[in-house]
C-alpha cells in the first residue's frame, strides 16, 4: 500500500525535485495534495512554482492549495539569495494553466486528517512549519491521526545556513516549529546534518540531463542554478538536494541513519532563534521526541533519485 501524504512546500529548487520524486513514485507514494507556504520566496510564488512542478511531472490532477502567507508571529524572511527572484529560477518556465484549489491549505489538512482513518496519513513538510503548526492550533484532534511528519529541517552539527545558528526553514517560523516539535506526533527530521552528505556533483547532474526528458533536464538546470550559491558558500563540489531526502526516506528509510533524540527549537534568544537544539549525546533527561538523521548514502539516494525522475 503507497503511504498517503500531504506535502507542505515552499518550492524552491530542491523542493520541486521532492515533488517530482514523489509524483514518479505512485507505487510507494499517495499525493493527497500540496500546500504552499511561504517561505523561500511569498506565498503567490510558492503556489504558483507547485503547480507548474505538478505540469512538468505530468500529474494536472495533483491538487494545489494555497496556505498561510506569513509566519505565526513574526516577519517573513525569504531566500531569493539562494533560489533566485521566483523560487525557481534557472530554466524559463510558462505559466501554470492548472488551477489553484480554492479552499484554504490549513482547511485542507484539517479535513483530510479527519476525513483519513487515524495514523495513515504523514505530512511531509518541505518549508517553514506555519500551516502544520496552524492546523494544529485551529484543531487539536487532527494531532493523533498523524500517521508520522517527516521534514526537511533543522541543524545540528552543521549548524545554521540563515543565521550562525539556524537552518532556514526553522528560522522563518520558529513558533510555529516548536509547536510541532512539543505536538507528541512521531517525527523524522532530515537536517542539513544529511542533506549537506547528499552532494550533487558534475557525475550525478549529468545523469539527470542525459534522462533526455523535459523533468530531466529542469532538474539539471535548476541543479546548475542553486549549485553556484552553495559552493561559493561552502566551498563544496555540488550543492545539497536538501528536500528530497524526505521523499526518498518514505520510499527507503535504508538510506539513512539517525538517532531517536530529544530536539528542542529556541524561541526567546534573537542570537539563536530558530535553532534546533538536537540532545545527540542523551546529556538531558528530556524524552526524545524525533528520530533526528546523521548520515545518508548518497550514491544509493542519487541512482534512486535519477530512476524515479526518468520515468516522468
Amino acid at each position: 500500500m503507497p503511504r498517503k501524504i500531504i506535502i507542505d512546500t515552499d518550492p524552491g529548487q530542491d523542493d520541486a525535485v521532492a515533488i517530482l520524486l514523489a509524483l514518479a513514485s505512485p507505487e510507494d507514494i499517495d499525493v493527497l495534495g500540496i500546500c504552499a507556504v511561504a517561505g523561500n520566496v511569498p506565498l503567490a510564488l510558492t503556489e504558483r512554482n507547485a503547480r507548474i512542478i505538478c505540469e512538468l511531472s505530468g500529474h494536472r490532477e495533483t491538487r494545489v492549495f494555497a496556505g498561510c502567507e506569513k509566519p505565526i508571529s513574526r516577519n517573513l524572511v525569504t531566500a531569493e539569495h539562494v533560489h533566485g527572484k521566483t523560487g525557481l529560477d534557472g530554466p524559463q518556465l510558462a505559466d501554470p494553466t492548472m488551477p489553484l484549489q480554492e479552499q484554504h491549505g490549513v482547511d485542507f489538512i484539517i479535513e483530510t486528517l479527519r476525513r483519513e482513518p487515524a495514523h495513515t496519513v504523514t505530512l511531509c513538510p518541505l518549508g517553514p512549519l506555519t500551516n502544520i503548526a496552524t492546523a494544529m492550533q485551529r484543531a487539536p484532534d487532527i494531532i493523533d491521526r498523524i500517521q508520522q511528519i517527516v521534514l526537511m529541517g533543522g541543524a545540528y552539527f552543521e549548524v545554521g545556513n540563515i543565521t550562525p545558528a539556524a537552518e532556514f526553514n526553522i528560522y522563518v517560523d520558529p513558533q510555529a516549529a516548536d509547536i510541532v516539535f512539543k505536538s507528541g506526533v512521531p517525527l523524522v527530521v532530515m537536517p542539513l546534518d544529511v542533506t549537506h552528505k547528499a552532494l550533487t556533483n558534475r557525475k550525478r547532474v549529468e545523469a539527470f540531463r542525459a534522462l533526455g526528458t523535459e523533468p530531466g533536464r529542469m532538474v539539471a538546470e535548476w541543479t546548475d542554478f542553486f549549485e553556484r550559491f552553495d559552493m561559493q558558500k561552502y566551498g563544496s563540489e555540488g550543492a545539497p538536494l536538501h528536500d528530497p531526502c524526505v521523499i526518498a526516506y518514505l520510499i527507503d528509510p535504508s538510506l539513512f541513519e539517525g538517532r531517536h533524540v530529544n530536539v528542542e527549537i529556541e524561541t526567546q534568544s534573537e542570537l539563536t532563534m530558530g535553532m534546533t537544539v538536537a540532545d545527540w549525546w542523551g546529556v538531558t533527561n528530556r524524552p526524545a521526541n524525533a528520530l533526528f538523521m546523521g548520515s545518508v548514502d548518497a550514491e544509493r539516494f542519487f541512482a534512486l533519485l535519477t530512476d524515479r525522475i526518468g520515468r516522468l
